[in-house]
């Protein structure tokens, strides 16, 4: 097993290559940007049809009203998507442009939703059809949003635009600057457009829709389930946060499979499909990547090791939303050679229960969008919109978790007690210092550690992570030691990818441990904003976050050192 880990920990490298990857980066960036807009059109979806559990039906005017929000927000997300995914390209390629000579965000994110709306829309008798401006042409929205940040840069990075003289005032200048590439990008994709139609007798969403729908139906069996799990919780286990290698690949199948199985029960059938993003935030990643949300718990209450006990009671309460970088840090899980197996293997048994009770034994499959924060069980209840079978569900995935991770948590628990007794007795043995020597060497490490900075300047601290969760835990710590201790010091948490526009405005910019890989890309960001960037080891990270006043006192020793 030993082997095993040291030849992974080799290609880590790679696959941090592959999980800083631009376009990858950029399809997690727009999602994580539109998560406010899936959620709230949720809260229609539940309004409108959580009250059939119990026998009731709007009236059919009622019903229309309330989907309309629904239809006009999660219906155009491929629209919106074209949209977030081309910025958060667009801030990547301006990386590489003098600050002088930028590609404009705006115009960018206008040709792509201009592009998208020709290459997805049809015309219809009295109108347009807006059906493949949701889940349905998300494929086809990458593929706009990929292609024009690089048109927009192989203009601008040339100069090749339509140059006003200096008199114009820059708002005028700066239009003119975007027409070319604006013309050039709209242009093709309506070239494009017209080739398709007249080959293929459809649209470029249409047919990327077909084209992948082997993959589609490949990624919902069980080999699918085994390879899309599994390499998420292979690549969280070496340090690589999963989802965003694995999830640009296959987040646009999930998604259209949720809201294809509204679609039917909406229509009175089986919503038999397996495959949605519910599955991974709820079924296989529980408690967060490998399914983990019996852990905490089991170690506090049937482990005899102390820091077992100790890492399960400051892990329970965040683990049981999902956040569970405490844990996966603080045991630790990451790259500890026994708890390999059960980390990723519970994960796609517990996905291929959730797919024998939806295509078996007729459990409707996920249909509602939730918080990914929200406590599993109470997900997997709500995202099938209360199905009975979802309750033995729930049971059954607990008792197989519990099954699985049991032995493997009693083996590590008798490795630390065996660590924690032979720690006592070696200290039995050492004799004690002088009270004198002791007090020297206490004064010598204090004076150590005493940092000098000015509590009158203001520190604006942007604390990253891949969801927001784990981010938001040292930012509180460090607001309330701040305020506790009367230094301006302001602190935010974002996902990564919601923090570009920020970083400006930071100081020193806090990258969370999962998101490792990802930091020569923030650099790039930082240096260009003039703010540091501090990286942190799982388990520092983890401590900081306890200790509010020591996370503030590494902040400062940072800054001065730069100063």
């Amino acid at each position: 097993m030993n082997k095993i880990i040291k030849f992974i920990e080799k290609m880590k490298p790679f696959f941090e290559k592959v999980a800083s990857n631009p376009y990858l980066t950029a399809i997690r960036d727009g999602f994580v940007a539109l998560m406010p807009v899936i959620l709230f059109s949720s809260l229609f979806i539940l309004v409108a049809y959580v009250p059939n559990v119990w026998g009731f039906h709007w009236p059919k005017n009622i019903e229309t009203t309330i989907m309309k929000v629904y239809q006009f927000t999660m219906g155009m997300l491929a629209l919106y998507m074209a949209g977030t995914v081309t910025k958060s390209l667009t801030d990547n390629k301006n990386l590489k442009l003098p600050k002088t000579n930028q590609i404009n965000v705006i115009s960018t994110f206008v040709a792509a939703e201009s592009s998208l709306l020709i290459v997805a829309m049809n015309p219809v008798k009295d109108g347009i059809s807006i059906d493949m401006l949701g889940t349905k042409g998300l494929i086809a929205s990458f593929i706009v949003a990929f292609v024009i940040p690089n048109i927009y840069k192989f203009f601008i990075g040339r100069n090749i635009t339509i140059k006003m003289p200096p008199q114009v005032p820059g708002n005028i200048a700066q239009a003119f600057k975007d027409m070319i590439p604006f013309a050039a990008s709209v242009g093709l994709f309506w070239i494009i457009d017209i080739a398709i139609r007249q080959i293929a007798n459809g649209n470029l969403a249409e047919l990327a829709t077909i084209i992948l729908s082997p993959l589609f139906t490949a990624a919902n069996g069980y080999l699918g389930f085994a390879i899309i799990f599994g390499f998420i919780a292979f690549f969280w286990f070496i340090g690589v946060h999963g989802p965003s290698v694995v999830g640009p690949a296959v987040i646009a199948i999930m998604y259209n499979n949720q809201v294809e199985n509204l679609r039917l029960f909406r229509e009175g059938q089986h919503a038999h499909i397996a495959l949605t993003q519910s599955t991974q935030d709820f079924v296989a990643l529980i408690g967060g990547t490998g399914a983990t949300f019996l852990v905490p718990y089991i170690f506090i209450f049937l482990c005899k090791s102390k820091e077992l006990k100790a890492v399960g009671k400051a892990s329970f309460i965040p683990t049981t939303f999902a956040v569970n970088e405490p844990l996966l840090f603080g045991a630790p899980i990451i790259l500890n050679p026994v708890f390999m197996i059960p980390f990723i293997v519970t994960p796609i048994l517990n996905s291929w229960v959730l797919k024998f009770f939806v295509e078996n034994l007729g459990m409707n499959g996920f249909m509602h969008f939730l918080p990914w924060p929200t406590p599993g069980p109470i997900g997997i209840y709500m995202a099938s919109n209360f199905a009975p079978l979802s309750l033995l569900l729930i049971v059954v995935i607990m008792i197989l978790d519990f099954m699985i991770w049991m032995p493997f948590i009693k083996a590590y628990d008798r490795i630390k007690v065996s660590e924690e007794r032979g720690t006592i007795e070696c200290q039995n043995i050492v004799q004690p210092q002088s009270n004198a020597e002791s007090n020297e060497n206490s004064q010598l490490e204090t004076t150590d550690t005493i940092v000098q900075y000015d509590i009158k300047d203001h520190v604006n601290v942007l604390v990253v992570c891949a969801g927001g969760g784990t981010s938001g835990i040292l930012a509180n710590s460090l607001n309330k030691a701040a305020k506790e201790q009367n230094i301006h010091l302001n602190a935010t948490a974002r996902a990564y990818g919601q923090d570009m526009d920020l970083i400006k405005d930071m100081n020193i910019v806090i990258l969370a441990p999962q998101m490792d890989s990802m930091k020569n890309e923030m650099k790039k960001y930082t240096d260009q904003h003039n703010a540091l960037l501090m990286t942190t080891t799982g388990k520092e990270y983890i401590a900081l976050t306890r200790d509010g006043e020591a996370a503030i006192e590494k902040i400062y020793k940072l800054l001065s050192e730069e100063k």
